[in-house]
């Protein structure tokens, strides 16, 4: 008999975080697991970490492979998985330990092609936040939609999730590219027809100095817009209700590049990205301004940024050395 749920993970260079994270995948209380583990070219420790644990427990596979980025090493492990459930886990992160006993039980209950589970945003020196109350939601695809573009109670991410595989008959991610889960997220839940969401906090997301998300522009950030915009257009042709929402997060993916190149030391080099990107926010200023999703101190920002790119510059400075 075939695994219940494939487990992938793909590494590259997280050594000093890796035994944590395979650790937790190991003593999940629901025991029927494939393991997965795509060592994509790895340089220091972990692909040997790897070998070793594939020797402790028949349940882990390992593919080691040249270094080809994230989305490759997820394809490679979806090509590989045998069950009829598949989750992810990013190597530097970990998870409770019935996370998946919970989601496969809630998948079963609703028979749900989707089931997700709530996060904790780790920070070094801080206890996580948990949230305030617990919801089980059963979800037509509109809701899901919604929700994950408002990133509330859950978010775009892949690895809080536990997906029916034959979603993935005509998906993968994105090669080459960053910002891979909002890249195929909306195609995803257009194709699942139950969509179960439990708030539950199971996932340990850990927010890494120099992680992708916490590290200073580079170009491939712009993949970010790049994807918002491709479920904006989506959204557009499969669930006109929800334009707003999609636009308002494509909005977001605006802002977020535009931060990172308003901290970057080499900002000048970026100039025509910069302009492009502030053109398209001053474009959507009125909609921003009356989005009741963007809170106060993006609007502030954003109305500096109609008067001054430099006074929004050190506005975004200032918000950064309250929160790091």
């Amino acid at each position: 008999m075939p695994p219940v749920i494939s487990v992938i993970v793909p590494i590259y260079n997280t050594e000093p975080y890796l035994r944590r994270c395979l650790d937790s995948i190991v003593d999940q209380t629901f025991r029927d697991l494939e393991i997965i583990l795509v060592d994509d070219g790895s340089t220091d420790a972990s692909g040997d970490i790897c070998d070793e644990y594939a020797n402790l427990d028949p349940r882990i596979k390992v593919i080691h492979k040249e270094n080809e980025g994230l989305s490759i090493a997820r394809n490679a492990g979806i090509a590989a998985s045998t069950a009829p459930y598949l989750g992810f886990v990013d190597s530097d992160d970990y998870i409770a330990v019935d996370m998946y006993e919970l989601l496969l039980s809630n998948a079963r209950l609703y028979n749900a092609d989707i089931s997700m589970c709530g996060l904790y945003d780790c920070y070094e020196g801080r206890e996580p936040r948990e949230t305030a109350t617990r919801e089980l939601l059963h979800l037509s695809q509109e809701e899901a939609i919604r929700i994950v573009m408002e990133a509330k109670k859950t978010s775009v991410t892949a690895w809080n999730k536990l997906y029916r595989k034959e979603l993935f008959e005509f998906i993968r991610y994105p090669e080459g590219k960053t910002s891979e889960d909002a890249f195929v997220i909306v195609d995803l839940l257009l194709k699942a027809q139950s969509i179960v969401l439990d708030t539950i906090q199971k996932y340990y997301y850990m927010h890494r100095t120099g992680s992708i998300t916490s590290s200073p522009f580079k170009p491939n950030d712009l993949y970010a817009i790049e994807a918002y915009e491709k479920n904006l257009k989506l959204i557009e042709e499969h669930m006109p209700s929800l334009i707003d929402t999609a636009k308002m997060r494509c909005m977001w993916a605006h802002f977020y590049v535009l931060d990172k190149i308003m901290l970057a030391p080499n900002r000048k080099l970026y100039k025509d990205v910069e302009r492009n990107i502030v053109t398209e926010l001053r474009r959507n200023y009125f909609f921003i301004i009356r989005d009741k999703r963007f809170n106060a101190s993006r609007k502030l920002a954003m109305t500096l940024l109609m008067a001054s790119v430099n006074l929004y510059a050190a506005c975004v400075k200032v918000q950064r050395k309250r929160y790091f």
